[in-house]
């Protein structure tokens, strides 16, 4: 379904990167208007949130298009029912292209719409935060939330391809910059001691300043996930490491309201102490003292209980263990089960510390 003109894309910046049941191909450097070349145009719709539409309105002309609120509060089914309806108003069939123009709510529900529209439509991501550059668009993970548990509804489903256009970050609150950065630290936190000592020497503004450092980093990262997923598609083995920060990131992230990136930043500080308590981990306050440099926090006010009550229910839960990543060492993050009732232990040690 590539339009006349993709050849085009391809003499530019594109990678492709393979997996059991699709390609994903990755195209940076390019505009927001080599969606035109392509795709054909009177088969896509474009499906993004109204903070997104009201940036960049302009992008959107002679497009198909459908809105949708925005906010993780809105990462609901009730959502997908509505962007159901508006494509059977838009007579979308078996051959429309569902494309996500925005961060990860988005792209995630995205996805999970297009496994489950007519049993399955092709799909393709453009996305608008850094966090979604470097990680939510990235592994074909769909789904939404089924009130404070997270992504407990959805399906694997790889997008067609990937279009990077950094200059919808421009218009990037400096607080979506900060969540990004999260996601950063969290890949060199599990395996890459380098980037952690690059991203050391750095502050966040000099990424936001400096497009050609900020390129870099991003490939980097987009490296980083799409060899880990590749290694573990299903997240069977490696790619759980992914998961470091998010177990408990997760439980307060609906909890306590708090954006993505700054929840797994509080989940990287509880999965460092457990680490201490388990392993031996040593290297804690080096975690602290980078979050704190890109602005993240490194603790929140939170009920232990409430918060044990979502890890019980947590995705990465086996009977009445939790499949936990920690840390060795900064670069070398590993999967131990941990006991149920052990980790509630952790929690409350944490939260009176």
């Amino acid at each position: 379904m590539l339009a006349p003109g993709a050849q085009r894309i391809k003499s530019m910046k594109e990678e492709s990167f393979s997996f059991s049941r699709a390609t994903v191909a990755y195209y940076s450097e390019v505009g927001f208007s080599a969606l035109r070349q392509l795709v054909p145009q009177e088969q896509c719709v474009l499906l993004t949130d109204e903070n997104v539409y009201q940036a960049h309105a302009a992008k959107f002309a002679d497009w198909k298009h459908i809105l949708i609120p925005a906010g993780e509060q809105h990462k609901q089914q009730s959502t997908v029912d509505h962007i159901i309806a508006r494509l059977m108003q838009l007579e979308a069939d078996r051959q429309t292209l569902l494309i996500g123009v925005g961060g990860g709510v988005v792209t995630d529900i995205t996805g999970y719409t297009a496994s489950i529209y007519m049993r399955g439509i092709d799909c393709a991501y453009v996305p608008t935060t850094l966090l979604n550059l470097v990680d939510a668009s990235i592994g074909g993970k769909t789904g939404v939330d089924v009130g404070a548990y997270k992504n407990i509804v959805g399906s694997f489903r790889h997008p067609r391809f990937i279009l990077q256009d950094l200059d919808f970050l421009t218009t990037l609150p400096h607080t979506e910059w900060i969540n990004g950065f999260a996601e950063i630290i969290k890949h060199a936190c599990i395996r890459d001691k380098a980037l952690f000592k690059h991203l050391s020497q750095h502050r966040p503004e000099d990424f936001m300043q400096n497009k050609e450092l900020l390129a870099a980093l991003i490939h980097n990262n987009i490296r980083h996930k799409f060899a880990v997923v590749q290694a573990d598609e299903f997240e069977k083995a490696e790619r759980k490491l992914l998961n470091f920060g998010h177990s408990i990131g997760h439980a307060i992230e609906n909890l306590c309201a708090l954006p993505h990136g700054r929840a797994v930043a509080v989940g990287m500080m509880a999965a460092a102490f457990i680490s201490e308590k388990e392993v031996g981990f040593v290297e804690t306050e080096a975690l602290r003292r980078l979050l704190q440099q890109y602005q993240l926090p490194v603790s929140v006010s939170f009920e232990p209980g409430e918060v044990f009550q979502l890890l019980k229910l947590d995705k990465k839960r086996m009977q009445q263990s939790i499949n936990f990543v920690l840390l060795r060492s900064i670069g070398d993050a590993f999967i131990q089960p941990i006991g149920l009732d052990r980790l509630h232990s952790y929690l409350q040690l944490w939260h009176n510390k």
